[in-house]
C-alpha cells in the first residue's frame, strides 16, 4: 500500500467551466422538474403570436407549496434541440414568461426561473416581433413583481435571454455553471478579433459561479461534488433544497397577502439591482468628498 498523499484535482479553469456548462448531458429544466416537483401543468402561449418550446413555464408543487415555474429548455439530442432551438427563446417566449409571472402575482405564487441559454434568439424573425421590446418588457415585469422570486442559473446563463427571467430577489448557482453578458467567443471576436481566444476572454470576463458570488450578484453557489451530467440526481436534489430554504426565507420575511410586505420586497429588489456594479471611493475625507451627494451611499 502506498503511503503517499493522493494529489487533490487541479483547480478547474474558466474555460473549463464553460465546457461543463454547456455540456449536452447536463440535466435541464424539465430533468429538474422530473425530479422536484409534483402536479406540474405547463402553460402555453403568449395569447400574441404562438408558443416558444425554447422557454417553457407552469404551475407545479414544490416543496409543498404552489410555484410558478419558469426555465430554458434545451433539447437531448438534434431534432429536440430544434424544436427548442437549442434554449433560445424568442419574442413570444419572453411575452408568455411576463403573462405568467403576472398570473403568478395575481395568486400570489412564488416564481422559480431556472436559467440555461447561450442568449436570445437573434434571427431576423425574432427582431421582426419585437425580440429587444419583449425582453425588455419581461424585465420589467420582474423587476416589479408582487411575489418572492429565485432565480437558479443551472447551466449557461447568456446575455438578455438570461437576464430577462433573472431579476430576482435571490441568485442563486450551479458550481459548474456561467453567466456572461456575452459568450466568450463573441467577447474575444469583440476584443481581438479572434474568436479562438475564448478560453482567455473567459477567464478575463469572469463569468463563474465564485466569481460572481465574490462581487456579491449571486447568493448562493450549489456544489456540485461531481459534474451535473455525471451524478445529475444528486445536483438536482442540492438546488432544489437551495430554492426551498431561499423561499421560506422569502416567506418569513416577505408574507404573503400582505401589501406592505410586498412594497418592501419591491424596495429590496431595486436595492439589490442598484447595488451591482457600483464603486465607492476608498477614502472619500481624504479628498474632502464626504458630503458629496453623487457618492453612492
Amino acid at each position: 500500500m502506498s503511503n503517499q498523499t493522493p494529489r487533490s484535482a487541479p483547480a478547474l479553469s474558466a474555460w473549463d467551466r464553460v465546457k461543463l456548462a454547456r455540456h449536452a448531458e447536463r440535466p435541464h429544466t424539465l430533468d429538474y422538474l422530473r425530479e422536484l416537483a409534483r402536479d406540474w401543468v405547463e402553460l402555453h402561449g403568449d395569447r400574441a403570436f404562438g408558443d416558444d418550446r425554447a422557454l417553457i413555464g407552469g404551475l407545479a408543487t414544490l416543496g409543498g407549496e404552489t410555484v410558478m415555474v419558469l426555465g430554458h429548455q434545451k433539447g437531448t439530442d438534434t431534432k429536440e434541440n430544434l424544436a427548442r432551438n437549442f434554449g433560445m427563446a424568442r419574442p413570444e417566449g419572453y411575452r408568455k414568461a411576463e403573462r405568467l409571472m403576472r398570473h403568478a402575482e395575481k395568486f400570489g405564487f412564488p416564481v422559480v426561473a431556472l436559467i440555461d441559454t447561450p442568449g436570445a434568439e437573434p434571427g431576423i424573425g425574432s427582431e421582426e416581433r419585437g425580440q429587444a421590446t419583449a425582453i425588455a418588457e419581461s424585465l420589467l415585469t420582474m423587476a416589479d413583481l408582487g411575489t418572492p422570486t429565485v432565480a437558479v442559473v443551472i447551466g449557461e446563463g447568456g446575455s438578455g435571454g438570461a437576464l430577462a427571467i433573472g431579476v430576482a430577489d435571490r441568485i442563486l448557482m450551479l458550481e459548474n455553471a456561467i453567466y456572461a453578458v456575452a459568450s466568450p467567443e463573441a467577447c474575444a471576436a469583440i476584443l481581438w478579433k479572434d474568436a479562438g481566444r475564448a478560453p482567455e476572454a473567459a477567464e478575463t470576463m469572469r463569468i463563474t459561479a465564485a466569481d460572481l458570488a465574490g462581487f456579491g450578484i449571486v447568493d448562493e453557489v450549489i456544489p456540485e461534488p461531481a459534474p451535473a451530467h455525471e451524478r445529475p440526481e444528486e445536483a438536482i436534489r442540492a438546488a432544489g433544497e437551495a430554492i426551498g430554504r431561499h423561499l421560506a426565507d422569502l416567506r418569513r420575511e416577505f408574507p404573503a397577502g400582505n401589501p406592505e410586505a410586498m412594497e418592501r420586497l419591491r424596495a429590496a429588489r431595486y436595492e439589490r439591482f442598484r447595488r451591482i456594479g457600483a464603486w465607492r471611493e476608498a477614502s472619500p475625507a481624504a479628498n474632502g468628498l464626504e458630503s458629496d451627494p453623487l457618492l453612492p451611499r
